[in-house]
C-alpha cells in the first residue's frame, strides 16, 4: 500500500493516513462566524487524515479580508463546534489555523472601531479585495510594546477557544507575509526595539507566541506553518544567508519547545540546504505543500524529507480526493471564480466520483 494512505503515527499526532487538508481562505463565514455550510465543506473533505482550516483571526483588527472567521466571541466558538463535531464524525483530525493579517488589510473589512495594525509603518504595495471593490492596503497603526502584549494574549486566547470549540490543536501562520512574517522580514519589520533588529529579537514574537500557547493547551496542539524565500504578499527579499539563518533558527527553537508539526509552504527558491538543516534541526512532523500531485507526494514522504503532504487545489474542487486518488480517477477543476464568494456554488456543489 502507499504510504499516503497508511496511517500515520508520531508523537501526539495519530493520523488516519498521510494526508493533510491544507489551509485555504473560502470567505463563507458571514459575519465572521462559521455556520453550517462551513461544517458541510469540511466534513465533505474528512478522508483527509489531517485538516487544517482556513486562517481565523485572533481578534478583530486580524480580519483582514471579507468573511473570514474568526475565534475571539462565543457565537464563533459555537460555529466552529459544528465544523469540529462534522470533521470527527468523519474521522478525521482538525486543527485551526490563527491568522493575524497584520498590514495585508484593508479598514473596511475590519469590524467598526478598529484599526490595521503591523509591526512597523510600513504600508504593504498593491490592492486587495473588499465587497465595494479593490483598494490600496491601509496603513498600519505601530503596534507599541502594549499592543504587542495584547496581540500574543490574543492568540493565547484564541487558541483556548479553539479546544473549547473541539479542535484537536491549532497552526499559527507563521508564512505568506501575515503578521508573524512580517515581524521576520527586515524590510517590514523596522522597529529597534525588543521585537526588531537582529533575527532572535525579529523572531521573538512568534516564539513568544509559541510558547505561551504551548503552555496553555500543550506543545503537541501546535503547529507553525513558514514559507522560507515566498515573496507573496509584498515580502521583500533579503540576503539568502539569513533568510536560511531566519528559518533555521526558528526551526531550531520550536523543536526545543516540542511542537507537534513544522508546516512548510514549498516553493522553487527554498535552496536545498534550508530544506536539510530545518529537517536536521526540527525533530517531529514536518509537512510540505503546494504543488504536489498524488506521485510526487509518495515520493516525498518515500524519501523522509517529509513526514505528512498537503493538498490545497485538489481538496478545494474534490470533496473525495482520497477516493480519487485512490481509484486513480480524473479531478475536478476549481471554478476560481467563485472561490471567495458567499454560498454553496463553486464550495460544497463539486460532484463526487462514483
Amino acid at each position: 500500500m502507499k504510504k499516503l494512505f497508511m496511517p500515520y503515527s508520531k508523537a501526539t499526532l495519530q493520523l488516519k493516513n498521510h494526508v493533510v487538508m491544507a489551509p485555504m481562505t473560502r470567505s463563507r463565514a458571514i459575519g465572521n462566524v462559521p455556520n453550517e455550510l462551513m461544517a458541510a465543506y469540511y466534513k465533505q473533505r474528512s478522508g483527509a487524515g489531517l485538516i487544517i482550516t482556513e486562517g481565523t483571526s485572533p481578534s478583530p483588527e486580524g480580519l483582514g479580508y471579507p468573511r473570514i472567521p474568526g475565534i475571539f466571541t462565543e457565537a464563533q466558538i459555537e460555529g466552529w463546534k459544528r465544523v469540529t463535531s462534522a470533521v470527527h464524525e468523519g474521522g478525521s483530525k482538525i486543527f485551526l489555523q490563527l491568522m493575524h493579517t497584520g498590514r495585508i488589510a484593508h479598514s473596511s473589512n475590519l469590524p467598526e472601531g478598529h484599526q490595521v495594525v503591523g509591526l512597523s509603518a510600513v504600508k504593504a504595495a498593491g490592492e486587495i479585495y473588499t465587497d465595494t471593490g479593490m483598494f490600496e492596503y491601509s496603513a498600519p497603526r505601530v503596534l507599541d510594546e502594549e499592543g504587542i502584549a495584547r496581540i500574543i494574549e490574543d492568540h493565547v486566547k484564541a487558541a483556548e477557544n479553539a479546544i473549547a470549540a473541539g479542535f484537536d490543536g491549532v497552526e499559527l501562520h507563521g508564512a505568506h507575509g501575515y503578521l508573524l512574517e512580517q515581524s521576520l522580514n527586515p524590510h517590514v519589520n523596522n522597529r529597534t526595539d525588543n521585537y526588531g533588529g537582529s533575527i532572535a529579537n525579529r523572531s521573538r514574537l512568534t516564539l513568544e507566541i509559541v510558547q505561551k500557547i504551548a503552555a496553555s493547551i500543550g506543545a503537541g496542539k501546535v503547529g507553525l506553518r513558514i514559507s522560507p524565500f515566498l515573496a507573496s504578499n509584498d515580502m521583500p527579499s533579503y540576503e539568502e544567508a539569513e533568510v536560511h539563518e531566519t528559518y533555521v533558527q526558528l526551526a531550531r527553537k520550536v523543536n526545543q519547545l516540542g511542537i507537534a508539526y513544522l508546516h512548510i509552504s514549498n516553493n522553487q527558491g527554498i535552496p536545498q540546504n534550508t530544506h536539510q538543516d530545518i529537517r536536521a534541526a526540527f525533530a517531529n512532523t514536518i509537512i510540505y505543500c503546494n504543488g504536489f500531485t498524488a506521485e510526487t507526494a509518495e515520493t516525498k514522504l518515500q524519501d523522509g524529507s517529509a513526514d505528512l503532504v498537503a493538498f490545497g487545489r485538489s481538496f478545494l474542487a474534490n470533496p473525495d480526493f482520497m477516493k480519487r486518488i485512490e481509484k486513480n480517477a480524473p479531478l475536478n477543476e476549481p471554478d476560481y471564480n467563485t472561490l471567495y464568494t458567499p454560498g454553496e456554488e463553486g464550495y460544497t456543489d463539486y460532484p463526487e466520483f462514483n
